[in-house]
């Protein structure tokens, strides 16, 4: 059985990590979707709220699970077992990212592989920054989240988007 990670902060998860996940679950025995607390990060959701958003998202995947960890991610893989890190990525600017990342992991666990996969091309710009400052501005963002993720951004964001759809 081969165990992959799919790590990130995820706040909030988008149609781009969904994107990777899908693959993912067709590529491995059992992936894990870790959400990765950094306490020194200011995030708009709590990790649980994060978690919670990306289960929903996955339930109908039988071989993805959803957890979180505050240390770091090498250490998680060696504890579950994981063999493979994976990452995803939009273009050029996060592949130079993830690549230092990848040989930052190598240095740390050899033993791991490290997999970029592309999310699907019309998500290519869509971060979870971008999907904020989007439903702030009241852009439709039904196309890039969950419904559940857009009404979690618009409760929390501002009370003046409460009211739209």
């Amino acid at each position: 059985m081969t165990i992959a990670i799919y790590a990130g902060s995820f706040d909030p998860v988008t149609a781009g990590h969904l994107s990777v996940v899908r693959q993912a679950a067709r590529l491995f025995s059992h992936v894990v979707v870790v959400v990765a607390v950094n306490p020194k990060k200011s995030t708009l959701l709590t990790a649980e709220e994060r978690m919670a958003l990306i289960r929903e998202a996955v339930a109908r995947h039988p071989n993805v699970s959803v957890t979180f960890t505050e240390g770091l991610i090498v250490e998680l893989a060696r504890e579950i077992g994981a063999s493979v890190l994976l990452r995803g990525v939009r273009g050029a600017t996060d592949a130079q990212f993830e690549t230092e990342l990848a040989q930052m992991n190598r240095a740390l666990a050899p033993e791991l592989s490290t997999l970029f996969l592309p999310a699907e091309a019309h998500l290519a710009e869509v971060s979870s920054s971008a999907l904020k400052e989007r439903l702030t501005r009241g852009e439709d963002v039904s196309a890039y989240c969950p419904p559940a993720v857009a009404a979690k951004l618009r409760e929390r964001l501002t009370p003046s988007l409460r009211s739209h759809p």
